[in-house]
């Protein structure tokens, strides 16, 4: 069983909603990155989504941005990116990780090239921002030759016969943009956000995961009352870049404990 599927078993069999935090690969370094994933795990963490830098990101705000550009400047790709979650293997080989990012660099390595380096790192999930459901089954099967989890993302704008696209191709979990925009975007509304998760679910089974606008433990408890998983990136960045390079795996698992906290109160008071 991919460790994706696993996880949310798990998770789903005690109540608990999964809490998945984004982070850039590079960003500050390669060495504080992984310190950050290790951290944000002991944090609470239940998945880690990791982002592949690119330079002309369509869905990512300015905090992403800023990641993305302070990872390039020191040259950090895909590759680096891949064995960035092998040494993330070397001492947790039980957190799914998922890779986010765009098509240029998987079509650059070439995506037969890019699964088989994936699958070997340890990846679990890919997650390709502009690939659109429509043209991806080719590379969704590709994936799953190689047990790696084809994750789509949903919008409030996404038609019924783009979620039965979906729902025959994704794995995992799907990933609801929880309103228009891009990353770090505010004006959360929480009642929308639970009527489109209504339909979604009518035509896909997998978890569904919230994120885009999710910033703090109030934010993250409402949507935890609808919502499989709740999935933070912007507000981690910040953590990140908000002070010097070697305290930022502290900042930003420090933060996400609150988090952490936060949702299980929310699954406690409902039980």
């Amino acid at each position: 069983m991919n460790r994706i599927d696993a996880t949310f078993t798990r998770l789903r069999a005690v109540g608990r909603t999964a809490l998945i935090p984004y982070v850039t690969g590079g960003d500050p370094t390669l060495a504080v990155t992984l310190a950050i994933m290790h951290q944000l795990v002991e944090a609470g963490a239940d998945v880690v989504e990791l982002g592949v830098p690119f330079s002309d990101p369509m869905a990512d705000g300015p905090v992403i941005q800023r990641a993305s550009e302070r990872a390039l400047a020191q040259g950090v790709g895909l590759k680096d990116v891949l064995q960035l979650v092998a040494d993330f293997r070397r001492r947790d080989a039980l957190t799914p990780v998922v890779l986010m990012g765009y098509a240029n660099p998987i079509e650059a390595m070439g995506a037969a090239v890019f699964a088989e380096r994936a699958r070997s790192a340890g990846v679990d999930g890919v997650l390709v921002v502009d690939y659109p459901p429509e043209e991806a089954a080719e590379f969704a099967a590709l994936l799953e030759l190689h047990q790696l989890a084809p994750i789509f993302l949903v919008a409030p704008t996404t038609p019924a016969a783009r979620l039965s696209t979906i729902a025959a191709l994704a794995r995992g979990y799907v990933y609801y943009v929880s309103l228009k925009g891009v990353t770090g975007a505010g004006h959360l509304d929480t009642a929308d956000v639970a009527r489109h998760l209504a339909e979604i679910r009518r035509s896909i089974a997998l978890p569904v995961g919230v994120g885009f606008g999710i910033r703090d433990a109030a934010s993250a408890q409402a949507i935890a009352a609808h919502a499989d998983a709740v999935v933070i990136g912007s507000r981690i960045i910040q953590e990140i870049e908000t002070g010097p390079p070697d305290a930022a795996a502290e900042r930003a698992g420090g933060w996400l404990a609150g988090i952490r906290a936060a949702l299980d109160a929310v699954r406690k008071e409902a039980a």
